[in-house]
């Protein structure tokens, strides 16, 4: 996996401007905050990421993947001010459970997700070397 990063331009801060990488390519549906049984545990915006996220690696894992393996993250959000807000507690969520990876990323505002508890969505491509 390469971080491609233009010179001159300056360093983002928790993403990559880009990714090139070679091997199998892992694909995740969008993953919102419900547990493995399909529950909302809570409508906090940074727990209901964490969840997410946690229900990304679970599928990674199913591929024989992990998160150093993702090229890239789209994030759906109901509230861009919600996320813009949540900047510390969201960046320790994700370092908790991604870690210091920081794939390509967009963050979309959008006017609602497909199931009415949802504060964010999140989708996924990996790539897992041969």
């Amino acid at each position: 996996m390469e971080i491609l990063q233009p010179p001159g331009w300056p360093r983002p801060k928790g993403y990559a401007n880009g990714i090139a990488a070679s091997g199998r390519q892992v694909h995740v549906s969008g993953m919102v905050g419900w547990d493995a049984g399909g529950r909302f545990q809570t409508d906090d915006f940074v727990g209901q990421t964490r969840q997410a996220l946690e229900n990304i690696v679970a599928v990674l894992r199913e591929a024989g993947a992990g998160p150093q393996h993702i090229v890239r993250m789209t994030w759906y959000v109901l509230d861009r001010r919600e996320y813009l807000d949540a900047g510390a507690a969201l960046g320790a969520a994700y370092r908790d459970v991604i870690g210091r990876h920081y794939p390509a990323m967009s963050a979309v505002q959008v006017a609602a997700l497909m199931e009415e508890r949802a504060r964010v969505e999140i989708e996924v491509t990996a790539v897992v070397p041969d």
